[in-house]
């Protein structure tokens, strides 16, 4: 299961370094309706108010993402374990 968490939180970190290449890369133009899909995965970015380092929002990122492989991993083996027993 760690490993599996871990891999989460290696898809949250590799989100952070795929969309600042993409805003980097299109700096110039807004994002307009990709803003929606970067706050979706990325949700550190909603505090775009705040001057946060790269490294702070990849940490950030990836510990949500983290969390959110708990739950998910702990609720499959929940119901893993649920339907052996049937």
């Amino acid at each position: 299961m760690k490993f599996r968490i871990a891999i989460w939180a290696g898809v949250g970190a590799l989100i952070v370094v795929l969309w600042t290449l993409y805003i980097s890369a299109t700096s110039p133009a807004p994002l307009g309706t990709v803003r929606i899909l970067a706050y979706l995965t990325c949700p550190i970015a909603l505090a775009h108010q705040y001057a946060l380092s790269f490294y702070s929002v990849l940490l950030v990122n990836a510990a949500t993402y983290a969390l959110l492989g708990t739950v998910a991993e702990t609720m499959r083996q929940h119901y893993k374990q649920a339907s052996s027993l049937r």
